[in-house]
């Protein structure tokens, strides 16, 4: 596998950073995620972490180095996140357990699955047409399907923040499953938070992406973000990557560097149970190791 990654985040207007992205792969089979903890329970970073971690630990354990069903996978990986944000619940004693929502994809052998839960997007972009996206689990997507209000009504609809399933909450999560599509070279898949696709037009996010590769790209379209919603910022963050040698990929990454059997991952996969609200990546950790990212791919780029 040869591709072009890339993910930052930006915390907005708000006093902390909920969101959560990450990736990782085995010499054939890729792993992508981005959740958004929920700021209206406690901790939302804490679920954010937390799901990230299991469904990552869930792929080291069955990506060898192929996943044997990625749809299977995806669920079960985001379900066992949701478990085990419960019994993070139930350890520390927590009145209720912190959420999140999420959205995840898997490429390999030149394919796609993707799965989400809530209003966490994924966008298939070829060229500068959407080929496809995740549909929301919210309240105002609901009320379009149902007919009862106008897709222009959305952005301004009262109740557009409302989310219908997260992991976390005291009920079994809807896992959407989607892709099992081919992908060619110059594809990109971005997977972001509402802070991202709700700040920009579509159009607006599809002309930066489609300008420059994924690592020029992302920290463009997290930023204009930001800066279009002004005081009213969410935190924004965005993962995207570029398939194959493409020209404007940029920097790209091999799989064929990664040892047999061994997985190379920008997410922490240790014991989940151990960690409490404080352990979790603070800001400055979290900016961390985004420039060391940056700087890792910086160096295979000039190879």
């Amino acid at each position: 596998m040869r591709f072009s990654i890339f993910q930052d985040t930006l915390c907005g207007a708000r006093a902390t950073n909920q969101d959560r992205m990450g990736y990782c792969f085995t010499r054939e089979s890729l792993l992508m995620l981005v959740a958004d903890g929920m700021g209206g329970h406690l901790h939302g970073e804490v679920a954010a972490y937390l799901a990230l971690q299991a469904a990552a630990a869930c792929f080291q354990a069955d990506a060898r180095p192929l996943l044997a069903d990625p749809p299977a996978f995806l669920d079960r990986a985001l379900r066992h996140a949701h478990h085990e944000i419960l019994r993070h619940q139930v350890l520390h004693g927590l009145p209720e357990a912190p959420r999140t929502t999420i959205v995840a994809c898997v490429v390999q052998q030149d394919r796609a699955w993707w799965a989400h839960a809530g209003d966490s997007r994924l966008y298939w972009l070829r060229g500068a047409r959407v080929f496809a996206r995740t549909r929301d689990h919210s309240k105002v997507q609901s009320l379009i399907d149902l007919g009862q209000i106008d897709p222009a009504e959305a952005d301004t609809h009262p109740e557009r923040n409302k989310v219908l399933n997260c992991l976390g909450s005291p009920f079994e999560p809807t896992i959407d499953l989607g892709g099992d599509v081919g992908i060619e070279a110059g594809d990109t898949l971005l997977l972001c938070t509402d802070g991202v696709w709700s700040a920009l037009p579509e159009t607006a996010m599809v002309a930066l992406l489609s300008a420059e590769s994924v690592i020029a790209s992302v920290p463009c379209v997290v930023r204009a973000a930001v800066d279009e919603a002004g005081a009213f910022a969410d935190n924004a963050t965005a993962l995207a990557m570029t398939w194959g040698d493409a020209p404007s990929a940029g920097a790209l990454l091999s799989s064929d560097e990664v040892p047999e059997g061994a997985i190379t991952t920008t997410i922490a996969v240790g014991q989940l149970d151990a960690a409490s609200p404080a352990d979790v990546l603070s800001e400055d950790e979290i900016e961390r190791t985004i420039r060391e990212i940056r700087e890792a791919i910086s160096r295979t780029g000039n190879h």
